[in-house]
């Protein structure tokens, strides 16, 4: 009972215990109890007299305006922070660029500092909980990274309880892409949504899978590992050892390769000058050559998008969802990436299942992350 109280106190803002027990369909009785203890445990108190229903006026409930949530979105080039309400509004917020190969003592160091500032900021004195987001396989149970491809040396390593320790709180610990279909749905464009996949492209592709409003892991939390799908029998050697994985063909870093060549072998001008500019390409380089009409980028742009597409459309017709969304810092690449996927899903999929199935961008950038996780934890801390 508490748990759902909470859970409309989240979604519908101040109630009246009149309002709680109509919608719970429960006595008023039994919603003052449950509001007294949720207001002893810090999760509630009184927000003021409610309007006058007739007779005796009602006592507004709300969250406790100490309730605040930590988010940890740790990606493989770079990390966002962010300090929440109760109701996950977020408060504070930092990135910061970093690198995943860096192990996760020094990783993990930098976005504690990174949360001890976002923090001050706000004058929070004390966390409810936090969630952490991690670019690779996570033991969701456990806590820990799971033989992490791109993540060398966090095998095993016991992330949530090194973040509880530090930070002094319980903590949740999920997979990035996991982290940011919950904050898709939260506060983003599948808000609402029952059935949807969030596909985040960055230096890996991975999918979230939201089915009947909860989101999908699988049996051991590897549910939505689509980057390791393989759409050719041969192509470059993936992260994971495989060849011809999705990932290898239209992650950000294969991006990054594949543009490299184009720069070096002439066949992209706009590249060449950005690679004798900066020393190196990244995926977003690709884009700004796009911009400038260059052939050989939006061709790149194209092969990728293609892969991508021809994996959405097996899923499509496996899963039959109501919405895709894609996010990930490849998404800068913008709509030229987002028409070729669109076009190939469509052509590959049944009519049925495409008929009324949206295909969007990601509107939260880097604040997606810092709300999921902040969802995921307060979940948990929410839960009775």
């Amino acid at each position: 009972m508490q748990a759902r109280i909470l859970a409309q106190l989240l979604d519908a803002g101040p109630l009246s215990k009149a309002q709680l027990a109509d919608r719970l369909q429960v006595s008023r009785t039994t919603v003052a109890a449950e509001v007294a203890r949720l207001v002893e445990l810090g999760l509630a108190q009184d927000a003021g007299p409610a309007a006058s229903r007739g007779g005796r006026r009602s006592t507004l409930v709300d969250l406790s305006e100490d309730v605040h949530f930590v988010g940890i979105s740790i990606g493989a080039t770079g990390m966002s922070v962010g300090v929440t309400d109760g109701r996950l509004a977020v408060l504070a917020t930092r990135h910061q660029s970093c690198d995943i190969r860096q192990g996760p003592e020094v990783v993990l160091a930098a976005a504690i500092e990174l949360v001890r500032e976002v923090i001050d900021e706000v004058g929070v004195t004390s966390l409810m909980g936090a969630g952490v987001g991690v670019p690779g396989p996570v033991d969701f149970g456990r806590g820990v990274s799971v033989s992490p491809p791109i993540m060398p040396g966090w095998d095993g390593y016991p992330v949530r309880d090194a973040v509880s320790r530090e930070l002094g709180c319980p903590v949740v610990l999920d997979n990035d892409v996991n982290v940011l279909a919950v904050g898709e749905q939260h506060a983003g464009v599948a808000r609402g949504a029952q059935d949807f996949l969030f596909v985040k492209i960055g230096t890996g592709i991975g999918c979230g899978i939201v089915i009947d409003g909860e989101l999908y892991r699988g049996v051991n939390g590897c549910a939505g590992d689509i980057g390791h799908i393989r759409v050719e029998d041969f192509g470059p050697t993936c992260a994971c050892g495989n060849t011809g994985c999705l990932e290898a063909f239209s992650g950000g870093a294969a991006l990054a390769r594949d543009a490299t060549a184009a720069a070096r072998s002439g066949r992209s001008p706009a590249l060449a000058a950005i690679l004798e500019e900066k020393g190196e390409l990244t995926a977003a380089d690709v884009g700004h050559a796009v911009a400038q009409g260059d052939a050989q980028a939006v061709q790149l742009i194209r092969d990728s998008g293609r892969h991508i597409g021809q994996v959405l459309a097996g899923l499509v017709s496996f899963f039959n969802p109501g919405l895709i969304v894609i996010g990930g810092r490849v998404t800068g690449l913008g709509h030229a990436l987002l028409a070729e996927v669109r076009g190939v899903t469509y052509r590959r999929s049944l009519p049925l299942a495409t008929g009324n199935l949206p295909i969007v961008l990601s509107e939260l950038g880097d604040e997606g992350g810092v709300i999921g996780a902040a969802r995921l934890i307060s979940a948990s801390v929410y839960a009775p």
